[in-house]
């Protein structure tokens, strides 16, 4: 039975019992009155305590008492006439609190025991580094305030602040305690202002969680196959950019049937392997502007790339077109091709037969898909150049090839559809629903604009769908088996069946591709990112620079505006009224690297 008046802890609180019952009225030291079970309580003191006396401070040398008990176990009462000479609910809360800090007791107040000596000696070394430690750490933040931090000194400090600006942890306490806003940006504004950074650190890949270094499983060399159909005969063109290094598509036309030959890692990558793992759990290759990071090891290039040596191993996939165009049939075989590669400078130059007649191709292949609701969108393309010295940005021409290469992508990626579904392969098809029609179609960067809004969200799945926006009836990609994990995936099921060999089930196939779009949705998004970071790194010295604005989109109280020359669509506040596609002159008023903001006026 607790009496009237005697010292308790309740949760962890001093409290006096005011009255006794079949519940108690204790006072909380704090002020609060309550009503509690005795049963919640612990009798330290049967009193008559007082709340306010607690506050009294009795010495001690607990390291005499520690010593003079030895092994002995003491109750809480013992323990208190040990230290202090004394049994009052002063020392009776004394003691407790002693016992509950654990340094030199530990126990119950029942039984208290003395702690091991190596665990005194440890914990006191612990608790003397967490003071010094936190001591270091308010000498930091009164010299971040006083703006005289020191990077090298405190750089064990910054670099706590970084893994925050980098997402690589949660919470930073050190941000907190400058008084500034727990997020990334203000730490990477933090970090730069104390020139623990400079403008061109860019942190946008870490914060997504994409791996900025190229993967690194091994791959075995693709053996000698003497089942390779040998296409060395045909013209085989790879177009791409004149600063791509990882060419893995080309193209070639025989009359009414065009070839595209891909390359062939999945021959060497197999399903559940190292390197297959880790290039799904990467989803795609990052492209920042300054640097690459490969989904498959970089050393595989100089094997599968086509068009590095003199002839490449393929998976080819040949397609026969109607009369009409359309697609006719498909059939696939790995393959061995000579490759000739060509800028897209280079292909529009070129007066060779060939390429003429996929010329032709292309253009009578874009109609057939315009014609069943294709969506094509025309915006500048922009190429930033990082390198140590200097950041450029280049509008790219406007070259025929482009799209040459991409109607041969999408007939490649239309017949192997059709193919896997015609042999009930499980494969990673993309759909895309269809999209609502504007009202009022807008032309130029407008409209573009417009459609772009207009469009669904794209669907990597097992199930066959039409892609509307592309205004095929079905589609997967497979023409990127360097670049992207679903177009190794397609090759492994294409693979698997051509060899006679078991291709992953639907389910297997769902979890290899929820995989993988998570990765390439991050990977998208720190691209996106990269590449406004380094548009305000190059704006960053350009105050009052004057620059041609395209409306897109008038609001109410501004308007969307594309800048062709940066590739950058921005919102302009502005009472004035644009029609869509009028140019308007812009002033460049202020640059924010950490908000990604590049704000502008009318000139």
């Amino acid at each position: 039975m607790i009496p009237a008046k005697s010292l308790v802890v309740y949760k962890n609180k001093a409290a006096v019992v005011n009255e006794t019952g079949e519940k108690l009225s204790i006072t909380v030291r704090g002020g609060e009155t309550i009503s509690v079970r005795d049963k919640d309580l612990m009798l330290l003191h049967e009193g008559p305590a007082s709340l306010a006396a607690l506050d009294t401070e009795l010495g001690a040398d607990l390291q005499e008492a520690w010593d003079l008990l030895e092994d002995e176990t003491l109750s809480l009462k013992e323990l208190a006439e040990l230290i202090f000479g004394v049994w009052t609910p002063v020392a009776a809360w004394n003691a407790y609190r002693i016992l509950r800090d654990g340094l030199y007791f530990t126990g119950t107040i029942e039984a208290v025991r003395r702690q091991a000596q190596d665990s005194v000696a440890y914990e006191k070394e612990k608790r003397a580094r967490k003071k010094a430690e936190a001591a270091e750490r308010k000498a930091f933040l009164v010299r971040l305030a006083e703006g005289s931090v020191d990077r090298e000194r405190d750089s064990k400090f910054f670099q706590e602040i970084e893994a925050f600006a980098l997402g690589k942890s949660e919470k930073s306490r050190l941000l907190k305690g400058a008084g500034k806003p727990e997020t990334p940006v203000h730490a990477h504004k933090l970090l730069l202002s104390t020139g623990f950074w400079d403008i061109r650190t860019n942190p946008h890949p870490a914060r997504f969680g994409i791996a900025q270094d190229s993967a690194a499983a091994q791959v075995n060399p693709p053996a000698k196959q003497h089942d390779r159909l040998d296409l060395r005969h045909l013209k085989a063109f790879a177009i791409d950019n004149a600063w791509s290094d990882d060419p893995d598509d080309a193209v070639s036309i025989e009359g009414n049937t065009i070839w595209v030959h891909v390359a062939d890692p999945a021959v060497s990558v197999i399903p559940g392997s190292p390197a297959d793992t880790e290039a799904a759990g990467r989803g795609a290759t990052l492209y920042a502007p300054e640097g690459t990071a490969r989904m498959l090891n970089p050393a595989l290039l100089p094997l599968f790339a086509l068009g590095l040596a003199e002839e490449s191993p393929a998976l080819s996939f040949k397609m026969t077109l109607n009369t009409d165009g359309s697609l006719a049939a498909t059939e696939i075989f790995p393959s061995i091709v000579a490759v000739k590669r060509l800028s897209y400078a280079q292909a529009d130059e070129s007066t060779d037969p060939d390429i003429q007649a996929l010329f032709d191709f292309a253009e009578r292949n874009q109609k057939r898909r315009l014609s069943d609701g294709a969506v094509i969108l025309h915006f500048p393309e922009i190429h930033i150049t990082v390198s140590a010295t200097a950041l450029t940005l280049e509008t790219l021409p406007s070259y025929r090839s482009t799209a040459l290469v991409r109607e041969c992508m999408l007939l490649a990626g239309e017949g192997s559809a059709l193919w896997a579904m015609q042999r009930q392969l499980p494969f990673p098809f993309v759909s895309q629903e269809a999209y609502e029609q504007p009202s009022l179609s807008l032309p130029g960067l407008a409209g573009s604009y417009q459609l772009r809004r207009c469009m669904r969200s794209r669907l990597v799945s097992p199930k066959p769908a039409k892609h509307h926006g592309l205004g095929l009836s079905q589609y997967a990609q497979v023409t990127s088996p360097l670049r992207r994990y679903t177009d190794l995936l397609a090759h492994q099921q294409i693979r698997a069946l051509l060899g006679g060999k078991e291709p992953l089930d639907t389910e297997t196939l769902q979890i290899r591709l929820g995989m993988a779009e998570a990765g390439t949705s991050a990977l998208i998004r720190a691209e996106r990112a990269s590449r406004l970071h380094w548009t305000c790194v190059y704006l960053s010295d350009k105050k009052d620079s004057l620059w041609q604005g395209v409306v897109l989109e008038q609001k109410s109280n501004g308007c969307v505006v594309y800048i062709p020359a940066l590739g950058l669509e921005t919102f302009l506040i502005t009472r004035s009224k644009y029609e869509p596609n009028e140019q308007i002159p812009l002033v460049l008023q202020s640059v924010k690297i950490p908000e990604l903001e590049c704000n502008f006026t009318e000139s």
